[in-house]
């Protein structure tokens, strides 16, 4: 059997590259039609509507579940509640990360490059969205719920040792998976008026922060260096894994009333959250397996997470 040479295949993936610059370009129009300010698009001061959610309640952690069977109506509202601000608070801590793995990725680039020029106005779009997603909480009456000690500490490390690469890819998993579940909440008309446009808004302007990532990983998976590229799939599949933890604050079940080692036991067994969370990651396992994240250790780390049917 005849072995394609690297330098070939490497052409060939080249050859599928989009130039940089073309895109970024599209991207900037993009934003210039269809950029929102959250402080003035939404109605902070309407009041909250009696008897809507705060999230979708096929997408609550214990939908489904024999503990969801014994709540009452009013308790799984309210545990939707809690959990949007649990979302919305990890959202938060990616876009915190997001900003700064932008700005170490356009640090040593032409400042006056289109690329960089994008990347700028992404990192102004992340700020709107972490505050707009505070104030949801604040609205929402409910505390915020940061991730662990521990993933808090080990994101520090991923800030200061991430691959390039590696930083497009947790940047796309912080991204698509929350996106696709906000794709089915701003046009549910159960959910809170406030919520759906708070999502609507993070749904446009997500899809170019999506398609920037997406192209750049491809572009930097082709042209990386193998020890680079082996190292991107390790610490994807480890993200994918810290993620699928941190998804959900367990602490939102004890704030409802439930029994938090009971609900988290429940969670990790049902058939319905594990079709959801792995129907939401799979438009970006495709691409990842379609680029090489998913090979040698990358597979079995991504089923471990639980976000790999």
């Amino acid at each position: 059997m005849t072995t394609v040479p690297e330098s070939v295949l490497l052409r060939d993936a080249l050859g599928l590259l989009k130039d940089r610059e073309e895109t970024a370009l599209r991207l900037l129009d993009s934003s210039a039609r269809h950029s929102f300010d959250p402080d003035r698009e939404l109605d902070w001061d309407a009041p909250l509507e009696d008897g809507k959610w705060f999230w979708p309640p096929e997408l609550v952690s214990l939908y489904g579940t024999p503990l969801w069977k014994r709540m009452s109506e009013e308790q799984r509202r309210d545990l939707a509640r809690h959990e949007a601000a649990s979302l919305a608070s990890l959202g938060i801590w990616f876009e915190v990360i997001l900003i700064q793995l932008l700005v170490r990725h356009i640090y040593d680039k032409s400042l006056t490059s289109s690329h960089v020029r994008y990347a700028l106005t992404e990192i102004a779009d992340e700020c709107r969205h972490s505050m707009m997603f505070a104030r949801m909480i604040h609205k929402a009456g409910v505390p915020a719920y940061p991730v662990s000690r521990l993933n808090h500490n080990l994101a520090r490390i991923l800030k200061t040792v991430s691959t390039t690469p590696g930083s497009f890819a947790c940047t796309l998993l912080g991204e698509e998976i929350l996106d696709w579940m906000q794709r089915l909440t701003f046009p549910d008309e159960r959910v809170q008026p406030l919520v759906r446009g708070v999502t609507r808004i993070h749904v446009i302007e997500e899809a170019r922060h999506v398609r920037y990532a997406r192209e750049e990983l491809r572009r930097q998976m082709a042209t990386a260096p193998a020890w680079e590229r082996q190292l991107t799939v390790l610490s994807a599949g480890e993200a994918a894994r810290v993620f699928s933890v941190a998804f959900v604050n367990p602490q939102v079940y004890a704030n409802v009333g439930l029994d938090r080692r009971e609900a988290v036991a429940q969670v990790r067994a049902s058939g319905h959250r594990r079709e959801v969370m792995q129907a939401g990651a799979r438009r970006l396992t495709d691409f990842l397996d379609d680029i090489g994240l998913l090979r040698g250790v990358g597979r079995p780390l991504w089923r471990s997470s639980g976000l790999l049917g």
